[in-house]
């Protein structure tokens, strides 16, 4: 019998977890407890890491997983290196359920860096009101750059304020839309944004939105991450369950 374990927290994970159910297929979805409150699910989840490399692969043996679907966020580089690492080592087939990256536009203005470290770099110069579309986990790097306004939108409200001099927050979950982005950029007053290359439709919206208001983008260039086989939509995950070769669970290792 098939045992699929989904690395989650993205829309992308989310779908496939519908189908899985509607398939009547064996399937935990996984998410690393970033987000207070996540939608509910028609499959088992669970919460929390699973100690690196060693902690995952031994979980996949200990449950008889036999099937291992990374549909993490494309920055989770720890995450998906770690699933990489851990299939192998445990024997277990990995498909990762990615989306396809952004490409800027006719009429886009970005400015395209490796890092976050590059993007705090590239912010250097006069004030600005700058929109950081990067959620929680990495605002704290541009109180190197504290001459700007900040606007910050999480999914959460954050225990502690962020460490950022100048900062207004909203809180909000998507997807978003091009007239909401637009009305929110214009609301603050928006000179730039600072976006990660996320891909995807849900969080494409401030892309159109800035293209519109003729804003640059900052925009993050997704970590390298080891080969590994990706597919585009959840759909594609069914038709490599039923290809992929099988799992030492499957073999009766």
């Amino acid at each position: 019998m098939r045992r699929i374990l989904v690395l989650g927290g993205t829309s992308e994970a989310s779908e496939l977890a519908r189908l899985l159910a509607a398939h009547g297929l064996c399937a935990t979805l996984s998410y690393a407890g970033r987000t207070e409150n996540p939608r509910a699910q028609p499959i088992p989840t669970r919460v929390g890491g699973f100690g690196g490399v060693e902690g995952l692969a031994a979980y996949l043996r200990a449950e008889g997983i036999t099937h291992l679907v990374d549909a993490t966020h494309p920055f989770a580089a720890t995450m998906s290196a770690n699933a990489c690492a851990a299939a192998q080592l445990a024997g277990v087939p990995l498909v990762a359920l990615t989306r396809p990256a952004w490409e800027a536009q006719e009429g886009d203005r970005w400015r395209e860096v490796a890092t976050i470290a590059q993007a705090v770099e590239a912010l250097a110069g006069a004030p600005r009101r700058v929109f950081l579309a990067l959620g929680r986990q990495h605002v704290e790097a541009f109180a190197a750059q504290p001459q700007h306004r900040y606007v910050l939108r999480f999914v959460d409200a954050p225990g502690e304020a962020p460490a950022l001099p100048d900062h207004a927050l909203v809180v909000d979950r998507g997807p978003f839309t091009v007239a909401g982005d637009r009305a929110l950029m214009e609301a603050h007053g928006i000179e730039c944004i600072v976006a990660k290359n996320a891909g995807g439709s849900g969080a494409q919206a401030k892309l159109e939105a800035a293209r519109a208001l003729g804003l640059p983008v900052i925009m993050i260039a997704r970590p390298a991450l080891p080969p590994r086989m990706e597919v585009h939509r959840a759909v594609d995950v069914l038709d490599w369950l039923d290809h992929a070769p099988p799992s030492g669970a499957e073999r009766g290792v």
